[in-house]
């Protein structure tokens, strides 16, 4: 195996701006390998645990669920108590998506639970965000636009059992 080699911290600022370039052109995984360099050698650098969770929801709907607990285990680490609960929210959102990606028997009743979970972080985040910061409400109304789309996303009991007579 090959050792890594450690970024200095005064090239930070680049690496973080090419993590975000790596993620608008959807390579999640090179932004998250950045993002694991720049904490490497600023452990607490806010931005780019942000950037890592963001990376890792990227992956939800391709990867092992373990995944989720990693980033939420990440978001404990944010100081920013506004930032943990719009994160959150985030993540489970982006859970949602993975849900109905996948197209499984139960998805669309499992999406509609993190969709609720995410419209919770949503309202949590809405108390805590800074004067003129909205980011929280758009979310939320995404949401609502998701679960008006009653074919795709449903409570677990709300439609009947029809059996198929083929």
């Amino acid at each position: 195996m090959f050792p890594l080699k450690p970024i200095s911290k005064d090239s930070i600022p680049a690496a973080l701006q090419k993590a975000e370039r790596y993620r608008l052109i959807n390579d999640p995984s090179a932004a998250e390998s950045i993002c694991l360099d720049v904490l490497s050698v600023d452990p607490e650098n806010q931005q780019a645990l942000v950037d890592l969770i963001l990376c890792i929801s990227d992956q939800l709907a391709h990867g092992p669920a373990s995944q989720y607990g990693r980033a939420v285990e990440l978001l404990a680490r944010l100081k920013n108590d506004y930032k943990r609960a719009y994160y959150e929210g985030i993540l489970c959102e982006r859970r949602a998506r993975a849900h109905l990606a996948l197209g499984v028997a139960g998805a669309a009743e499992m999406a509609y639970d993190w969709i609720r979970r995410a419209m919770t972080h949503y309202e949590r985040a809405e108390q805590l965000r800074p004067a003129g910061n909205d980011e929280a409400i758009l979310r939320w109304n995404t949401c609502v636009r998701i679960l008006s789309r009653a074919d795709r996303v449903h409570p677990a009991n709300e439609r009947e059992y029809e059996p198929s007579f083929e």
